[in-house]
């Protein structure tokens, strides 16, 4: 909508808004103060008639029908001249939900600031011994996270990472939660299906069940791992977290730590992505966050 001509818009919608209130306003009037009255009516006109007595009759609507629409046209009148209605022009008052939202933030900021300055400040511990803030970080957390990481903060749906452990995909310190956080998170892991082959696939899957013990070493799909995973994830397995590239050698597992689960992501490649929430959140609501995540 930004990009559509607001002039012409604006302007639309007043004439739209005029006649409309014109043509309500002709109609009231051509029923109560333009017809005949129903005696004149009968007697110039011939009426239907059914059923031998049954006549159609001319009688106008009950006054206090005009009386209610009439308060309802001044009523919108006085509207339209106090507030935003008429295309552009915003009213003697100039309100607009804008101005509202800046005066609640400001009257927020007034009553709060120094609290979130001191929130801002203080250190993890202090605020995790803080029951009532980290009563408002749980709230935080269930607005913002808990529709993907689940209320309890355990992930669901196998796409969305445990947050209530230390094993993070992009580390789990309190530096490493709030940048994601913070700036969010894209994780990319290519298909591998072109330069496997389907026995590849079943190779290297394979070999990362056995990551870490003695039947690894001789595993036919070591060399293909070396070859293409390693540069990533590491000859043990350990992953990465500036790569965001996870540990395979543990018994935690984002998408499913089934054969069936790791050929699917060796096939399909994975691209997980967490929004950023910098710009949702102030720098309180962010500590208060890393103090209620962080293990």
């Amino acid at each position: 909508m930004a990009d559509l001509p607001n002039d012409f818009w604006s302007a639309w919608i007043a004439i739209i808004t005029v006649i409309s209130f014109v043509a309500l306003a002709w109609i009231v009037f051509s029923i109560y103060f333009s017809g005949k009255d129903s005696k004149t009516a009968t007697e110039e006109s011939v009426e239907p008639v059914w059923d031998n007595d049954l006549r159609e009759g001319n009688n106008a609507p009950p006054l206090w029908w005009f009386w209610l629409i009439f308060s309802a046209m001044i009523f919108s009148v006085i509207y339209l001249i106090l507030y935003p209605g008429m295309g552009a022009f915003k009213g003697v008052l100039n309100w607009s939900q804008d101005s509202r939202l800046d005066d609640s933030y400001e009257v927020y900021n007034d009553q709060f600031g120094d609290k979130r300055i001191e929130i801002s400040a203080s250190s993890l511990s202090k605020l995790q011994n803080n029951t009532g803030l980290m009563t408002t970080a749980e709230r935080i957390f269930t607005r913002n996270c808990a529709a993907c990481h689940g209320e309890d903060g355990r992930g669901q749906a196998s796409l969305f990472p445990n947050l209530m452990d230390v094993d993070w995909q992009w580390g789990s310190s309190a530096q490493q939660i709030e940048q994601s956080i913070r700036l969010g998170r894209n994780a990319m892991m290519p298909s591998w299906q072109a330069a496997l082959g389907d026995e590849g696939v079943d190779q290297v899957a394979s070999y990362v069940m056995t990551i870490g013990s003695e039947e690894a070493d001789s595993h036919p799909g070591k060399a293909q791992y070396n070859q293409f995973c390693v540069a990533c994830h590491g000859a043990d397995g350990a992953g990465n977290p500036l790569l965001g590239a996870p540990n395979l050698n543990d018994d935690s597992w984002i998408y499913g730590g089934s054969v069936e689960d790791i050929k699917r992501a060796l096939v399909d490649g994975r691209n997980g992505v967490m929004p950023a929430f910098n710009d949702r959140l102030d720098d309180a609501q962010i500590k208060l966050l890393v103090a209620f995540l962080v293990r």
